[in-house]
């Protein structure tokens, strides 16, 4: 298992009419984690996709629990619990800064595509090294 925190300040932009942060605006909450998450274990999305994947969402929840306020700092745990296939899950906990109550959670499930066929293709060796090396470490 591997697993980031991300912080995140909510801007006036991120709400709506009742001052809470906008639904969905926690997926772009939890896109932030998810590539911070990549960069920690050494693989950013732009070097992913220089060895040719990409990883389109192909699935996305979220529950939501309790909204978050304007100026709210929030906590956005990523988690990575699998190895990935063909497709890899990722999960999401947001919680307000100094406070452990969950306010949302969530996944995201990507698939692997060949960026010059547009098919999917099982996940590429650089990614699977790089997640067992990390996966490693935590334990």
């Amino acid at each position: 298992m591997i697993s980031q925190t991300t912080q995140i300040r909510v801007r006036y932009a991120d709400t709506d009419q009742m001052r809470f942060v906008y639904y969905g605006k926690y997926f772009e909450y939890f896109e932030q984690g998810r590539a911070d998450l990549l960069r920690a274990i050494g693989l950013p999305y732009s070097d992913i996709e220089a060895h040719g994947i990409f990883l389109p969402v192909i699935e996305a929840f979220a529950r939501y629990k309790r909204s978050a306020r304007y100026d709210n700092l929030l906590n956005v745990q990523t988690i990575l619990k699998d190895m990935p296939v063909a497709r890899i899950r990722i999960e999401y906990n947001v919680t307000v800064e100094g406070e452990s109550e969950v306010i949302v959670e969530g996944y995201t499930v990507h698939s692997f595509l060949n960026a010059a066929t547009g098919k999917p293709t099982r996940a590429p060796a650089i990614f699977i090294h790089t997640l067992e090396e990390a996966m490693g470490k935590a334990t």
